[in-house]
């Protein structure tokens, strides 16, 4: 499957989504909206794919916004910054969010800007050592937006999210790892390896499993405690009906590694 603005191939499990155009740092344009739209439809309705990893071609995963794309205008003529948000961004947040299989930003350079909220909403984040995320509106007196001011806070801390939007300071890897929004930092050199091998083993797992887990952990972020232990009996009934439990129990019993189907 060929497109213009990203690569996109899959390999034991794993569908690899590399944003390309090293030229412009991967910067975001309409037309790579529209190709991880179709990468993303591909690996969903690939059977064999279980886990999709997003990373970017050269020295950087993403710089965000392509600022020298034409910006459509408003109804009045006038510019408007959030039309590209309603029809490209927005959908892709949520998207991500959602998508029934897991889902791993791999940080091999800087994330700015809407790049780095955007590997936000994929299930993990792992980063190259000298990756970094900079929330960079500010810079251009612009609110950050693709979800930032939503994630931020729930993963950080309301002070310290307000203080990276605000300074649109550039965080290193290893400090973004210490706040969590890193899960896995890698060596430069074996980065591209150990994304890879960290992709294959999750697509390894019970993916039935995942997406449940998944729904929890999302559920959780508006559900009370009593909500959310029936939300987990729910699930949990659901995940005891599975292949992948039988064989999970079944491996263990027999005291080898599980061969889970996905299902």
């Amino acid at each position: 499957m060929t497109f213009a603005t990203v690569r996109y191939g899959t390999n034991d499990g794993v569908a690899t989504v590399t944003l390309n155009r090293p030229e412009k740092l991967n910067a975001f344009t309409a037309e790579m909206h529209a190709d991880l739209r179709a990468a993303l439809d591909a690996a969903e309705q690939d059977a064999a794919v279980r886990c999709v990893l997003v990373t970017g071609e050269g020295r950087g995963f993403s710089a965000g916004q392509d600022l020298t794309e034409v910006r459509p205008p408003g109804p009045g003529g006038e510019i408007d910054v959030g039309a590209r948000l309603e029809s490209d961004y927005n959908p892709l947040v949520k998207r991500l969010y959602a998508f029934p299989k897991l889902t791993i930003a791999a940080l091999n350079g800087p994330a700015a800007g809407a790049a780095a909220n955007i590997a936000m909403a994929c299930d993990i984040v792992i980063a190259a050592r000298s990756a970094y995320i900079q929330e960079a509106f500010a810079r251009i007196a612009l609110v950050p937006d693709a979800g930032g001011t939503w994630f931020l806070p729930r993963i950080i801390g309301q002070k310290r999210a307000l203080a990276l939007m605000l300074t649109a300071d550039q965080v290193k890897a290893d400090e973004l790892r210490e706040m969590g929004l890193v899960y896995r930092v890698f060596d430069d050199a074996a980065f591209a390896d150990e994304a890879a091998a960290f992709a294959r083993r999750l697509a390894a797992g019970p993916g039935a499993t995942y997406r449940l887990i998944k729904e929890a952990a999302r559920a959780s972020v508006d559900n009370d405690l009593g909500a959310q232990l029936d939300f987990e009996r729910d699930q949990q009934r659901k995940a005891g009906k599975t292949r992948d439990f039988l064989e999970g129990v079944m491996a263990f019993k027999e005291k080898r590694p599980p061969k889970f189907e996905g299902r």
